[in-house]
């Protein structure tokens, strides 16, 4: 596929997205509707300051308009994942999805040796965590308030404060950790 197909088809899907017409777009981005319908068409070949203007009118972040599309359906193998260690491996995450410019968040599934912890002093501004405990016996400790999450439990909170995970048990802690960006 062209970086003009590319283009072509992600204007097309995120200006019905917004149930936006041609004059619509031309009056907010400042492209001309004829220029838009070429670029849509696939005909084209717009400069990248009319990619950035017809973003900016969409209220898209420029590399929407330029990413390749995802397929319909995406399968992961997590034996074929790098495996992410911390603590001399005593923390291990893989991360399943990883954040794009369409999917604002990242899926990891992480696990904590028996007796072991990971802290973290926070993450980017404006994010938010999700923690959903699949084996074992997880405590978070979140600013100073401290939470016990068994098997099928789950938290979310705030993840620009600095917080830890501990596995105060006997088997290793399996979990979910999404982590969104707003």
């Amino acid at each position: 596929m062209s970086i003009n197909e590319i283009i072509a088809a992600n204007l097309q899907r995120l200006r019905e997205e917004r149930n936006l017409s041609f004059g619509q777009l031309s009056e907010r981005s400042g492209v001309s509707k004829v220029m838009l319908s070429q670029i849509e068409k696939g005909e084209g070949n717009p400069t990248i300051n009319t990619i950035w203007k017809v973003a900016n009118g969409l209220e898209v972040d420029y590399s929407q308009l330029i990413a390749p599309p995802a397929p319909k359906v995406q399968i992961v193998r997590g034996a074929e994942l790098p495996l992410q260690e911390d603590d001399n491996g005593l923390f291990q995450a893989k991360c399943y999805f990883p954040a794009t410019a369409s999917r604002r968040f990242d899926v990891f599934m992480a696990k904590i040796m028996p007796d072991e912890s990971h802290f973290s002093e926070g993450h980017s501004p404006r994010t938010q965590e999700y923690v959903l405990v699949h084996q074992g016996s997880l405590e978070a400790i979140i600013d100073k308030d401290r939470f016990v999450l068994e098997k099928g439990d789950a938290v979310c909170f705030d993840c620009t404060r600095p917080h830890r995970f501990s596995n105060q048990g006997e088997e290793p802690v399996v979990f979910l950790d999404i982590v969104y960006y707003q």
